[in-house]
């Protein structure tokens, strides 16, 4: 069975400025990662680098743009950290991340899906620990939003 991790967030901006800070690499910087390399097309790159000195690890390296609509909807591939890297990013299809951005009266909801969970304990442990890291970024990405 596939599980799902889904989180939700609002943000006070509009739905385009909340679909930048997926897709605009110098937003992503501030929130989410050390470096970015995000081509906002489908098939386009959507790289992440946790640690830039070792871009094979701690990174979405070669990870794509699967579905674009600026301002409303993104998925894109997802990799593993290092601890997991051995099974996560070896599987085919890897994970998938879908942001959808919805208008609201206080500016955008940002809703977030991360799919393509295997059922074992190993995927568990990923997800779970995924879960945990997807709520921590959220919580940098409403400080962040906050600011700008």
């Amino acid at each position: 069975m596939d599980k799902i991790i889904y989180k939700s967030i609002s943000l006070k901006c509009s739905a385009q400025k909340a679909f930048q800070m997926f897709t605009v690499n110098h937003h992503l910087e501030k929130w989410l990662t050390q470096l970015a390399d995000v081509e906002p097309k489908t098939g386009g790159k959507y790289e992440l680098f946790w640690n830039p000195e070792e871009k094979e690890d701690d990174s979405t390296i070669d990870c794509k743009v699967l579905v674009i609509e600026s301002g409303k909807f993104l998925a894109f591939e997802w990799k593993g950290p290092k601890q997991y890297k051995h099974f996560m990013n070896n599987t085919k299809p890897l994970t998938h991340v879908i942001v959808s951005f919805i208008p609201s009266a206080e500016g955008t909801e940002v809703h977030l899906l991360h799919t393509g969970w295997h059922d074992s304990a190993e995927w568990e442990e990923a997800r779970q620990w995924f879960d945990k890291s997807w709520t921590n970024a959220l919580e940098e990405l409403l400080k962040y939003a906050n600011k700008v």
